[in-house]
């Protein structure tokens, strides 16, 4: 790896906000998968968590949709609601999942700036499962005032990112290098091989050519 390849790294590493993280349960659509990680690294979003209880594992996710977003993040797959809360619920202080309720929190209310937040997202057509908002902390809803109260998901997380990317940069959260070396030293390193895969990958549809 070149030294100016290693300074990239780090440099999207100092502004990684290991405190925020996105949660999608049982999502359908791999492009609406892929849209959401190419959001989650614009803004600093290193850790993504896909539950999958009622649909297949999915094999990969749209590259179209995520301009290859895919290989610069960190997926965690999990078959269980029981299996992702036992990872996330010691590294996030507040678990909140997006369902329409009447104790439902506004999304302009959330502390993203001071608590470690975890997001969830479900089902295109049926939200977040029961058994994930049993175990959540609560629930937040996108203010809309049209005849539609519904986004599609990958709108809906941008959105919701981006207040959360408004709050952390007033709080100069992006001027604060947060990654442990250790962390960044096995990001580095899946990093560089997925560069190198890439760039074999390219070479060999070239000699197609």
């Amino acid at each position: 790896m070149t030294p100016e390849r290693h300074s990239k790294f780090q440099s999207v590493l100092a502004k990684r906000q290991f405190n925020l993280a996105i949660v999608l349960e049982n999502v359908e659509d791999p492009h609406n998968i892929s849209a959401v990680m190419r959001t989650c690294d614009a803004v600093g979003i290193q850790d993504i968590y896909i539950v999958t209880t009622t649909i297949p594992k999915h094999p990969r996710f749209g590259p179209k949709s995520s301009s290859s977003a895919a290989k610069w993040l960190t997926i965690h797959q999990f078959d269980s609601v029981e299996a992702c809360m036992a990872v996330i619920r010691p590294l996030y202080q507040t678990i909140l999942t997006t369902h329409l309720s009447s104790d439902a929190v506004d999304l302009y209310d959330i502390d993203f700036a001071t608590a470690s937040v975890a997001l969830v997202f479900g089902n295109e057509h049926d939200g977040v499962s029961e058994e994930m908002r049993q175990v959540a902390d609560g629930n937040f809803i996108i203010p809309q005032v049209g005849m539609i109260q519904s986004l599609n998901i990958s709108v809906a997380c941008a959105i919701s990112i981006y207040e959360a990317y408004r709050q952390k940069k007033v709080a100069g959260h992006y001027q604060r290098k947060t990654v442990t070396v250790q962390r960044e030293e096995a990001i580095v390193a899946v990093w560089s091989m997925k560069k190198e895969k890439f760039r074999f990958k390219d070479l060999k549809l070239l000699k197609r050519k």
